[in-house]
């Protein structure tokens, strides 16, 4: 069973296997290849979702610049987390860790470099 997990290519993954007496004696090679099968079968049937990491941010904008600033977090695949409107307008996002670079240039870029963009201590 293990070998097949660690082959598979899946993370953060367990397998338990129960198996009721039939009253056929399997052998302990048959008993590995049922349960390896079984696992696989199991792992195929899975569906799988690339992990990843996220780092907190938080932008903060001017209201005439808040359109650009969603288009440009959705483009990056930002997850907005809360938007709070009061005299400027906050975002507090979550973005791919290799991404944050390359949300704070196109923040900079869409609001003529008046945007903020931090790491949010939450």
């Amino acid at each position: 069973m293990l070998t097949v997990l660690l082959h598979s290519g899946v993370g953060e993954v367990v397998a338990v296997c129960a198996r009721y007496y039939g009253g056929v004696k399997l052998g302990t090679g048959g008993l590995a290849r049922a349960y390896a099968g079984g696992v696989r079968r199991a792992l195929e049937a899975c569906p799988r979702i690339e992990k990843i990491e996220r780092v907190p941010i938080s932008v903060v904008v001017t209201y005439d610049a808040a359109d650009s600033v969603e288009r440009a977090l959705a483009a990056l695949d930002a997850v907005v987390t809360e938007r709070d409107f009061a005299a400027e307008v906050r975002y507090r996002c979550l973005i791919a860790t290799d991404r944050r670079s390359e949300l704070a240039a196109a923040i900079a870029d869409v609001t003529a470099g008046r945007g903020v963009v931090s790491d949010d201590p939450r």
